[in-house]
């Protein structure tokens, strides 16, 4: 597989495609064409303020887009990766009713029933199969809406792309289902190297059976384009042919599929006409849309969004990715467009790419702002060439030097998404206290004089308020440039919602540059319950059990009733550290503390079992027993347990005695946070420690 010159520009702006499209349509999902056009015309732009709605928003299509990928990061980067394996990703990130998909329920939800199937042991291809799902099950629309990663890893290869997309697609779905996703798959895989519309339809037909529902479709659309110009009518000739009516359930992918074809003839490759039309026509508008705008970004690079209207800007990078593992819900499409480009590069026997030495906000994309917004004071940010000593550009922030300016980027759960309707934004921070901020900046040399810069933080406290927080500042002479350096202070445990830059100057307007910001090292803090009665704190927490222990008198309650469940907090980048946490059992099978946590399925526990044993137990696609040892606990006794993780190292305490010292010479977990771990019963504990080894 060849990797274009600009392959991480054009994944970058199908990334953009696929968020715009999905913000885009979300607020009227699920709208008849009559009521769009009749309540909101035609939608040639985002209208959720019209909604009273935030256009940043959890989504389904968004969520599971880029998950399921990481099926093939998370084993190895297998070409051979098996439609089995990508099931194992989904029971490691989704949360159940929680978490990705639409929990619809058996028979109703497509995806809840295959979710089901895989945890009753029937594994992919057979958990999205006909067979077990009835026809109507099996072809709803999901396997479509999330099938645009498996292409852009692809680039310039759709019959490899199809082939991708056939075993995504299977653990869930099956029959036209997975022509659909294979049609899309194949066309913007196609994307990267063509741009003709109709020889990208004719490169989907050709990964699919000719005598196929959607190949019978496809053409009756391409015969109704060529002899009707007027898309209303065209539209029209669909829902009478392939609507709902004729294909039952809650959200089919054949009509929904007609629609992406009939908008990217009608649009004829215009960014905003095919999205104004697949929009405007109804039915499931953020999944058509998404699709939509994903492959015309692929095929258009990032000029794609180039006009009259400001696509980008709005949107300013950031999307949620609300799954097990926390630590990468709060995100931007730079950050998920290298992780693309690097599975595509892995697939192509090439080294992964890390601008800037790997810095967290970067800005080396063509207009990337990587969720920076101006918060307070009068300033304005943009992405240009130059100012940059490690790449080629920065983040320029202006200001008129009247008031101090700030510009942030969220590191956690902002104030608008606390009460977001739909899914529920589920997150850990991405910074923690005890991790070093890293900053490089430069002043603009026609500022008129120095300019004072300084770190700055926002973290919620006890009432859920946020309050600021002031990291080292520097003065900057015109022209010069400093690197500013902060560990991050306890903040009493409590979550740390952005980070950014304050800027004053008073001697008019000016101009500083923003090189990259990052950070690292290991967490060094307590999590606990604060003096008041705010919540973010419990947020903070990912909650992958039965019931959340908000109304028990303990902080952390952990009670599950069935299988194994797990509440978490860190991120995949925390590596060496120690947690320790006092742990009381109530009735369990087993319970205790877990380390390098990242997801459902993926960790290092030290557990107290009902047979009288203690056990150190790796969780990576099922459970191995690393180490086991007799010990005798009594039920509400708390036990402080330890764990201390170091390379492929990983130590165990209870009372502060060592109980285990092993090496994990098989596959070791890379890193992630921490959590407690309950199997079929109760567990509590009032504080969890994370501190450097």
């Amino acid at each position: 597989m060849h990797i274009p010159a600009d392959y991480t520009e054009r994944v970058y702006a199908g990334v953009l495609g696929k968020l715009i499209g999905v913000y885009l349509g979300r607020p009227f999902e699920g709208w008849s064409h009559d009521r769009i056009t009749d309540e909101l015309g035609d939608i040639e732009y985002y209208v959720h303020d019209r909604f009273g709605y935030p256009l940043i928003v959890t989504d389904d299509d968004i969520s599971g887009t880029f998950t399921f990928l990481r099926a093939l990061p998370d084993h190895g980067n297998d070409p051979n990766l098996t439609p089995e394996q990508i099931g194992h990703t989904w029971l490691n990130y989704i949360i159940e009713n929680r978490t990705i998909l639409w929990w619809g329920g058996i028979g109703n939800s497509t995806e809840h029933t295959a979710y089901l199937r895989m945890k009753q042991g029937i594994m992919p291809p057979a958990s999205g199969s006909i067979e077990q799902n009835t026809q109507v099950v099996a072809e709803q629309i999901g396997s479509q809406i999330f099938i645009d990663g498996w292409a852009m890893i692809c680039p310039g290869d759709p019959e490899r792309a199809a082939d991708f997309a056939r075993r995504a697609a299977s653990v869930s779905h099956d029959g036209e289902a997975i022509y659909g996703a294979q049609v899309v798959a194949a066309m913007e895989a196609q994307a990267f190297v063509e741009s003709d519309i109709d020889r990208l339809i004719d490169t989907g037909l050709a990964v699919i059976p000719s005598d196929s529902v959607i190949a019978r479709m496809i053409h009756d659309i391409r015969d109704w384009h060529a002899r009707e110009p007027d898309w209303r009518v065209a539209r029209e000739l669909i829902a009478a042919t392939y609507g709902y009516d004729a294909y039952p359930g809650n959200c089919h992918m054949v009509p929904n599929h007609a629609l992406i074809i009939h908008s990217l003839l009608y649009g004829d490759g215009d960014f905003g006409t095919s999205l104004t039309i697949v929009n405007t026509s109804g039915w499931d508008t953020d999944c058509n849309s998404g699709n939509v705008g994903c492959l015309l970004g692929i095929r258009g690079g990032l000029a794609t969004f180039e006009g009259d209207r400001d696509w980008r800007g709005p949107v300013a990078d950031r999307l949620y990715l609300a799954t097990a593992d926390g630590g990468r819900a709060i995100t931007d499409a730079v950050a998920e467009t290298y992780e693309i480009v690097n599975i595509g590069r892995a697939l192509a026997g090439m080294e992964p790419v890390a601008p800037k030495g790997g810095a967290r906000f970067h800005f080396e994309l063509p207009g990337s702002v990587q969720g920076f917004t101006t918060t307070d004071g009068p300033a304005t940010i943009e992405n240009v060439s130059g100012h940059s000593e490690m790449g080629e550009r920065s983040l320029a922030i202006r200001w008129n030097g009247t008031a101090p300016a700030r510009v942030t980027t969220p590191t956690f759960i902002p104030p608008e998404a606390i009460t977001m309707r739909g899914y529920t934004l589920i997150a850990s921070p991405t910074l923690y206290p005890g991790q070093t901020v890293r900053a490089s900046v430069a002043a603009d040399e026609t500022n008129a004089a120095p300019v004072t810069v300084q770190l700055i933080l926002r973290h919620y406290d006890g009432d859920d308020r946020l309050v600021p927080a002031w990291g080292p500042e520097a003065d900057i002479a015109p022209g010069d440039r400093c690197e500013l350096t902060w560990r991050i202070p306890t903040l009493d445990g409590q979550p740390i919602a952005e980070i950014g830059l304050e800027i004053r100057g008073d001697n008019g307007p000016g101009s500083m540059y923003l090189d990259a910001l990052t950070w690292g090292g290991s967490p060094d803090t307590c999590f606990r319950r604060p003096k008041d009665r705010g919540t973010m704190w419990r947020r903070a927490w990912v909650n992958g059990t039965d019931h959340d222990g908000g109304h028990w008198p303990e902080p952390y309650s952990v009670i599950q009733n069935h299988g194994t469940g797990l509440i978490m907090q860190g991120t995949r980048e925390w590596t060496d550290y120690r947690v320790t946490a006092p742990v009381t059992i109530h009735l369990a099978k087993a319970g205790g503390i877990a380390a390098r946590t990242g997801g459902m399925r993926r960790y290092y526990a030290l557990l107290l079992c009902d047979d009288g044993m203690a056990r150190l137990v790796k969780a990576l696609d099922g459970d191995t027993v690393l180490a086991e040892a007799p010990f005798s606990w009594e039920v509400r006794h708390p036990y402080t347990l330890t764990l201390e993780v170091t390379g492929d190292r990983i130590r165990a305490e209870i009372d502060d005695t060592q109980i285990f010292d092993v090496v994990d010479q098989d596959h070791p977990l890379p890193g992630g946070g921490v959590g407690l771990v309950c199997e079929e019963g109760h567990i509590s504990s009032d504080v969890v420690t994370v501190a450097p080894v």
